[in-house]
């Protein structure tokens, strides 16, 4: 494994560590400023929208594994495909799951570290 998909490894860690913790900063710090999300049912969103989704998400315990099944690195460029599988619980609430893929594109930024910028996200309910 080289020392870019290592560190692109080790950001997908980090988010899934910080949204466990609810620490929204740091997985704001993972994208780039122009990053997209795209997810079934509405628009594209950028990080703002991100931002204000997570705020309003305040007291939901989040939970999740993720299985990286590729990553292709072409520079300073990146796509990685991942499986997720999370659970949302909202307090006093039940728990929600979701399951499904995510196709990402990374870019190596001029600090060396690698963001997501684009993101589709096909995560859908489990019954």
């Amino acid at each position: 494994m080289g020392e870019d998909e290592r560190a692109i490894r080790d950001v997908v860690e980090t988010w899934m560590r910080a949204s466990k913790d609810g620490d929204v900063s740091t997985v704001l710090g993972l994208m780039t400023d122009d990053v997209i999300f795209m997810v079934p049912g509405r628009p594209p969103f950028g990080k703002e929208a991100f931002a204000a989704a997570s705020d309003g998400m305040k007291g939901v315990k989040l939970d999740g594994t993720n299985e990286i099944q590729e990553i292709k690195v072409l520079g300073d460029w990146a796509y990685l495909r991942n499986r997720i599988e999370m659970t949302m619980t909202p307090e006093g609430g039940a728990p929600i799951r979701r399951t499904g893929y995510t196709l990402s594109i990374l870019r190596k930024e001029s600090d060396g570290r690698w963001r997501l910028t684009r993101d589709a996200n096909l995560l859908t309910a489990i019954q």
